[in-house]
C-alpha cells in the first residue's frame, strides 16, 4: 500500500555504512532497553508516593492525581506524532533529545518547591518519554537482522510489560527506607546510562518519504488521545457523567472520527494509514496488546487493595509480592519468539491467552481471605506466562504490518495501544470491584451502627480505617468488608476472564498467520522488512 521512496539509512558510529556486529547489537539492545525501563518505572512509581506528596505540598487528592496522571496522558497523547517525526529526523537525534528532557525535567521533578512546578514537571517528563518511547522500539525493527530481531524484540517487550512492576517495588523502597523525593533518582541514573551508551553505540536511521509531513492528522490524533485518556483517568474520580469527563469523551470522540476520515483522505501520505487494520496482523496485534494490557493495569487495582487492606501488608511487602509475576512475564516474553518460529505467532498468542484466563480463573476460584497470598500465587504465575507469550507476538504482528519508513509510527501505534488498555483496564476492573464489594457488603452490616456502616460501604480501606473507633463491633466489620471484597474481586476476575475468552475465539479465527515482521514477504504485511543499507553519498 505505501507508496514511500525507499527509506535511506544513515548508520552513525557504526562503522560508515557497516552492519552492526553481534557485539554492537548487544550494546544496542542495552541501550535502548535502560531508556524504556526509565519510562516505564516513571509511569507507575510515584503511586506509592501519594501520601507523601499530599503532606509535602499540602494538596488535595484532585491535585494529586493530576500529578501522577499528568505523565501519563502527555505521553500517549504525543506518542503517535513524535514517533512520526523520529523517524523522519533520525531515531538516534530523537533518542538523545528525549532522554535529555526526561532527564532534565525529572532534576526538576525532584527538587520542585510547589505542586504547581512538580505537575509541569510531569507533564515535562511526559512529552520526554513520548520522544523516547516508540524510537526505542523503532532502533531494534530498523537495525537488527531478520534472525535476531523476534528475539531483540521479546526483550523490549518484557522490560515493557514488567518494568513497571520493578519500578514500582524499587520505589516503593525508596519511600520507606529514604525519601520520596529520591524516586527521581532512579530514572536519571538510567537516563545517563542510556544517554551514554546511546551516544556510543546506538546507529542512526532515518527514513526518506514524497510526502510531506501530516501535520493535521498528527493534532487531531493527539487531541482524540487525550480526550479518551482524560476520561479514562478523570471519570472514576469526577463521574462519568461530569461535565468535564462528558467535555472531554466528546473532544475525544469527534476527533478519532475526524483523524480516521482524514488518513482515508490522505491515504499513502497519511501519518497513520489506517486502512491497513482491514489487515489481520495489525488488527490483531492490536487488539490482543489492548486488552491484555488492560487485564494486567486491571488486576493491579485489584491486587493493591487485596495485599494492603484484607492482608495488612505495607506498601513495600505488597509490591514485592508482584514481583513472581512480572518476573514470568519477562522470561516468557523472551521465550515467545523461539515458540513463535516453531508453531506460528496465531498459536502463540492463543496460548498466551489461554493461560492468562486460566489465571484470572485461578484466582476467581480460590482467592480466600483467610488462605491469603498462597490462594492467588497460583493464578498470577499463570497470568506472567501467558501475557509474555502473548505480548511479544503481537508487538511483532503491529510493527510487521507497517513499512520500514513507519517504524516510528508502528512503535507509536503500539505503545498507544498499551496505554489506552492499561486506562480502560483499571477503569472498568476497579468499578466492577467497585460494584462488586457494595453490593455484598449492604447485607452484612446488620448491628454496625449506621454510621460507621455508610462509612464501611465506600470502600474496605474506609471499612479498615471506620473499624479502629467501632468498639465491640470492629472486628465483625473487618470480616464484613474483608468477604464483600472478596466477592468483588470474584466479580472482577470472572469479568476478565470472559474478555480473554472472546480475545482468544478472535485470534484463532483472526489472528496472524505467521510472525509478521520477521516473514520476508508475509502476505500479512504490508511488504517485506527490510534490512539497514549503507549511507548514501
Amino acid at each position: 500500500m505505501s507508496t514511500n521512496q525507499p527509506a535511506q539509512v544513515a548508520a552513525a558510529d557504526g562503522g560508515g555504512g557497516v552492519a552492526p556486529d553481534a557485539r554492537q547489537l548487544r550494546t544496542i539492545l542495552i541501550a535502548v532497553s535502560i531508556a524504556l525501563m526509565a519510562v516505564i518505572a516513571s509511569v507507575s512509581g510515584l503511586n506509592v508516593a501519594q501520601t507523601h506528596l499530599a503532606v509535602e505540598f499540602g494538596a488535595s487528592q484532585s491535585t494529586i492525581l493530576w500529578i501522577i496522571n499528568s505523565y501519563t496522558l502527555a505521553l500517549a497523547a504525543l506518542l503517535l506524532p513524535l514517533g512520526a517525526i523520529g523517524d523522519r529526523l533520525g531515531r538516534k537525534p530523537m533518542l538523545v533529545a528525549g532522554l535529555s528532557v526526561f532527564g532534565i525535567a525529572n532534576i526538576a521533578a525532584g527538587l520542585a518547591p510547589t505542586a504547581e512546578v512538580m505537575l509541569a514537571a510531569r507533564a515535562a517528563s511526559g512529552i520526554g518519554a513520548a520522544m523516547v518511547m516508540p524510537v526505542t522500539l523503532a532502533v531494534i525493527t530498523s537495525t537488527f537482522p531478520e534472525e535476531e530481531r523476534g528475539r531483540a524484540i521479546g526483550v523490549w517487550t518484557g522490560v515493557a510489560g514488567g518494568g513497571g512492576i520493578l519500578g514500582m517495588f524499587l520505589s516503593a523502597l525508596l519511600v520507606d527506607v529514604a525519601d520520596w523525593r529520591l524516586l527521581f533518582v532512579l530514572p536519571v541514573v538510567l537516563v545517563v546510562v542510556a544517554l551514554v551508551m546511546t551516544l556510543k553505540s546506538v546507529p542512526d536511521s532515518r527514513e526518506g518519504s514524497a510526502h510531506g509531513f501530516d501535520s493535521v492528522g498528527a493534532l487531531v490524533s493527539t487531541v482524540a488521545v487525550a480526550g479518551l485518556i482524560f476520561v479514562l483517568q478523570e471519570g472514576p474520580e469526577r463521574g462519568w457523567t461530569a461535565p468535564a469527563t462528558l467535555t472531554g469523551l466528546a473532544a475525544g470522540l469527534v476527533a478519532a472520527i475526524g483523524f480516521v476520515a482524514w488518513e482515508l483522505r490522505r491515504r499513502d501520505a497519511s501519518l497513520l494509514d489506517v486502512r491497513l487494520f482491514r489487515e489481520r496482523g495489525l488488527a490483531g496485534g492490536s487488539i490482543t496488546l489492548l486488552v491484555v494490557f488492560g487485564v494486567q493495569a486491571g488486576i493491579a487495582v485489584v491486587l493493591f487493595p487485596f495485599l494492603q487492606a484484607v492482608l495488612g501488608w505495607s506498601g513495600l511487602l505488597s509490591t514485592l509480592a508482584l514481583m513472581p509475576m512480572a518476573v514470568t512475564m519477562m522470561a516468557s516474553s523472551g521465550l515467545a519468539p523461539k515458540l513463535a518460529l516453531r508453531v506460528g505467532s496465531r498459536p502463540t498468542m492463543a496460548a498466551g491467552i489461554a493461560l492468562g484466563g486460566a489465571g484470572l480463573a485461578l484466582m476467581a476460584v480460590f482467592v480466600s481471605a483467610d488462605g491469603g497470598y498462597p490462594t492467588i500465587l497460583p493464578g498470577m504465575l499463570a497470568m506472567g506466562i501467558g501475557m509474555g507469550l502473548s505480548m511479544t507476538p503481537s508487538t511483532e504482528a503491529i510493527t510487521g504490518s507497517l513499512p520500514r519508513e513507519k517504524q516510528g509510527v508502528a512503535s507509536a501505534l503500539n505503545d498507544v495501544t498499551r496505554e489506552f488498555g492499561s486506562a480502560l483496564g483499571v477503569a472498568l476492573l476497579g468499578a466492577l470491584l467497585s460494584a462488586g464489594y457494595r453490593g455484598a457488603i449492604g447485607g452484612r452490616l446488620d448491628g454496625i451502627p449506621p454510621e460507621a456502616a455508610t462509612t464501611a460501604r465506600e470502600g474496605i480501606a474506609n471499612a479498615v480505617e471506620v473499624a479502629n473507633g467501632a468498639g465491640p463491633y470492629a472486628r465483625n466489620l473487618i470480616h464484613a468488608a474483608q468477604q464483600s471484597f472478596v466477592d468483588g474481586w470474584q466479580q472482577a476476575m470472572w469479568a476478565g476472564v470472559a474478555v480473554m475468552g472472546a480475545l482468544f475465539v478472535y485470534v484463532i479465527l483472526r489472528g496472524p498467520k505467521n510472525r509478521a515482521s520477521t516473514t520476508a514477504g508475509d502476505t500479512e504485511t504490508t511488504g517485506p522488512v527490510t534490512e539497514p543499507q549503507p549511507a548514501t553519498p
